[in-house]
This record gives structure tokens, C-alpha cells and sequence, in this order.
């Protein structure tokens, strides 16, 4: 009785499998894709269902929607070059270029593999740009030639800058999701990455550090980034709970003493020599410098002899005659200028600080900061012809290696210029190059 009841289940599953064959593979697969989609969908869904779960970083600064900062432009967009750490210039969007007529006409091939954000082919056509005294050749899709009006060596550098189509639509690893205005200025915007559109990371802007470091502790981000110091009200933010500070090198800005060649007692560069040996060796900032060069950087001229704090011989130097120096400073560098005035006073020099928000227009000896191009030139800085050249400092053989720099392209010829340029400007010492600051991110974990 038992063994016809089995052969009775047997048929019936039989013939109901027989009957049902194709609703039964519908169903088997149907709940495949069901089983795969939940399982492919389920941090989708808890990001959807998630609040305040992505990282909300602070910066400081005031940008608008064509002048965003680069930790937010790097992220949406790349350029037809990219500039590595050390100074080296490759080819990025562009798979190649080439550049002839003397140094002026530069010819970049554009990857046709690549796209825009919004799915369309990379187009030299899509490329806006707005370069004075620049004619822009599109022969193609695929090719966009700039002809310049002179020679400029660093033209590679300056197409490193992202490039964007209308509406902010770059060639990076995000787009813009969302974006807030106050009147021109962004307040705060948001980004998604491509790849997975729920993926996605916010940056409000704040006007100062102080204001920024309020934010954080408020809880409105929940990282603050290039911060000066990690210091919260003569707090550190180590010592909070739940919170991380990375310490990096910021080698694109380097603190400087700028010295007024046209002062009465600057124009001496016996005192200006003696000032520098008198220099603490270790400014407990940022990372100790003596060229106006990245230490990493290929046109870095490390057979420069660096100067060491020698009191003795600043002493013996020194004009007898000067006895008193200001120093004018960025507030933010206040605690630096104290140092420099406490080295100084031990080779008999009394200075007085002043502090500034911007660079003023008559000082003895400037504390501050410049930005380090990413090119080798410096031109704008150093050449007596520039407004910009502070120091009103005159060299015709300097002037000479600046001109020639910005017109050869060969970087092994260019190296041997930058190594002569930084040698002989140690030796007028219109400038102490002081150290490259050191920047902290707080981020709650």
C-alpha cells in the first residue's frame, strides 16, 4: 500500500511538471533576477533610506561656480595635461601632443575613448577656452591645436587645469548632483560619483578657518579640511573622541620673508645675508625649505649649498649701523614672525611686528606666503619688470634665465636654467625661503 502511494506522488509530480514545465522555468529564473537584484540593490537602498550617512566636507574660501577650488574641480574634471609631484608634465585627456614653430604652436590629440559626465564622447568642440593672444584650431573630433603669439613654455602646465563643457559637465570620477548659491558665491554643493550615483560627497564652504573649525564642532561636517592648525580654542583636536587629524605638507604654498631691495638698510646684502644665518634652522611649522622649490620637484638644485643657523657669522657680517627692523606679517603667521624676532635679537637686531591682512604697500621685510606654480617659472615673481616682483629686486642675469626659461620646452635644457636661477638668487638673497606649511583634516570616524 505504501509503495502505490509513492508511485502515486511520483506521477502526480510527474505530470504536473510535465504540465507546468515552462510557468515553472519562468518562475526559476524570475526568482533568480528577484534574488540578484536585492542582493545587487541592497546598499542602494540602505544609502536611499540612510540619513546624513555621506562625508560633508568643510573648506575655507569664498569661490563661484567658474572658480571652484581644486579639491572640488579635481574631483568633476581633468585637463589635457596632468603635472605630477615632481614636476613632470604627461598627457591626460589628451592621448599625445606635440609642439613646434619655435615653442608656439602646441597640437594635442584627445583620447576618443573618454567621456563627458553626461555620457557624450570627449569633442574638442565641447572645450571652451579663453586664453588672451591664443587662436584655437578644432581640425577635428579628436584634435584641438593652440597657436601662441610667442614662445610659453609653460602652456602645458596651465591646459592641466580641468576642463569642462556648459553646465559644469567635466570628464572626472563625479558630477554635480546639487548646488546652493548665496547671490554669485556657492554655499555648499554636492557630488555623485558616476559609477554609482547614490555614492556621494558634499563640500560647504565657510569664510574663515575659525568659522570652519565651529562647524565641525557643531557637527554641521564631518571633516574640515586645510586647516593651519588643528587648535580649537587652545584645544587640540586630537584629545577629542571619535575624531582623526592627518598632518600633510603643503607644498604648494611656501612662507617666505620678502625683503624691500629699495629700503635704505634691506639694499645691503650683507645685512639681508646675515639675517638668513640667523635664521632658526627649524621653524616647527611646516617643513624646513631653502629654495623656492619643492623638494620633490625635477627642477630642484640640491647641490645649493643650504644655509644653517650661524650666529656667529651673522654677527661678524652684519652692518653695525642696523640695530632695529620691522617684520609686517599675515596674522597667521604672527607666531612665526615671534620666532624670526627672538633668532634675530641674538645678533643684536630689535624687531618690531605688524600684522596686515593683505600685502601692503610700503613694508621694511614682508612675512607671507606665495604660491608655488605648478610650472618651473617664476617669472612674475622674480623679473624686474613686474608689478608683481615685491621685492623690487633687479637682476639682469636673473631677468636673462627667467625670460629664457618661459621660451625653451626641452626640460633638460630648462632644468639647467631653474638650477642657475636658484643659485644666483641664494646669492642676492632678496628673499628667505622659510618652510611649506604644514595642513590638517580633522574628520569624525
Amino acid at each position: 500500500m505504501v509503495v502505490v502511494r509513492r508511485r502515486l506522488i511520483f506521477w502526480l509530480i510527474k505530470a504536473y511538471i510535465k504540465k507546468s514545465k515552462k510557468t515553472l522555468i519562468i518562475s526559476f529564473f524570475v526568482g533568480l533576477l528577484i534574488f540578484f537584484a536585492f542582493l545587487f540593490g541592497a546598499r542602494y537602498l540602505k544609502t536611499l533610506f540612510t540619513l546624513h550617512r555621506y562625508p560633508v566636507i568643510g573648506v575655507v574660501g569664498s569661490y563661484e561656480k567658474d572658480n571652484l577650488p581644486p579639491i572640488v574641480k579635481n574631483k568633476l574634471s581633468r585637463g589635457l595635461t596632468r603635472v605630477d609631484p615632481n614636476g613632470s608634465i604627461r598627457p591626460d585627456l589628451a592621448t599625445n601632443y606635440a609642439i613646434s614653430d619655435g615653442g608656439k604652436t602646441y597640437k594635442f590629440n584627445l583620447n576618443p575613448n573618454l567621456t563627458f559626465n553626461d555620457g557624450a564622447r570627449l569633442d574638442s568642440r565641447d572645450l571652451n577656452y579663453n586664453f588672451s593672444d591664443v587662436k584655437i584650431e578644432k581640425p577635428d573630433k579628436n584634435t584641438i591645436v593652440f597657436k601662441l603669439k610667442d614662445s610659453y613654455a609653460p602652456f602645458l602646465s596651465t591646459v592641466s587645469q580641468s576642463v569642462f563643457k556648459r553646465g559644469l559637465i567635466g570628464v572626472g570620477d563625479y558630477f554635480i548632483k546639487n548646488i546652493q548659491l548665496n547671490g554669485n558665491f556657492v554655499q555648499s554643493l554636492i557630488l555623485g560619483l558616476v559609477k554609482n550615483r547614490f555614492d556621494t560627497v558634499k563640500f560647504v564652504f565657510y569664510p574663515t578657518e575659525s568659522s570652519l573649525k565651529e562647524a565641525f564642532m557643531l557637527g554641521e561636517i564631518t571633516e574640515a579640511s586645510g586647516l593651519g592648525n588643528a587648535e580649537f580654542k587652545n584645544l587640540y583636536f586630537q584629545k577629542f573622541p571619535h575624531t582623526r587629524v592627518t598632518n600633510n605638507i603643503d607644498y604648494s604654498h611656501l612662507v617666505t620673508l620678502f625683503y624691500n631691495i629699495s629700503d635704505g638698510e634691506l639694499s645691503d646684502k650683507k645685512l639681508r645675508l646675515a639675517l638668513s644665518y640667523a635664521l632658526p634652522d627649524d621653524m616647527k611649522f611646516g617643513k624646513s625649505a631653502y629654495l623656492p622649490y619643492s623638494p620633490n620637484s625635477i627642477y630642484y638644485n640640491s647641490e645649493v649649498p643650504k644655509r644653517q643657523q650661524d650666529l656667529d657669522h651673522a654677527k661678524l657680517i652684519r652692518p653695525e649701523k642696523t640695530t632695529k627692523l620691522t617684520i609686517t606679517t599675515l596674522k597667521k603667521y604672527n607666531n612665526t614672525a615671534k620666532l624670526i624676532a627672538a633668532s634675530w635679537s641674538k645678533i643684536g637686531i630689535k624687531t618690531t611686528i605688524i600684522e596686515v591682512d593683505e600685502i601692503p604697500d610700503r613694508f621694511q621685510i614682508f612675512l607671507s606666503d606665495f604660491n608655488v606654480p605648478r610650472d618651473s617659472d617664476q617669472y612674475p615673481l622674480w623679473h624686474s619688470g613686474q608689478i608683481s616682483n615685491i621685492t623690487r629686486f633687479r637682476n639682469l642675469r636673473i631677468d636673462k634665465l627667467l625670460e629664457d626659461g618661459r621660451k625653451t620646452t626641452n626640460v633638460e635644457e630648462r632644468k639647467k636654467i631653474y638650477f642657475d636661477f636658484q643659485k644666483f638668487l641664494l646669492e642676492d638673497m632678496p628673499a628667505s625661503f622659510l618652510y611649506f606649511p604644514y595642513s590638517y583634516t580633522v574628520t569624525r570616524i
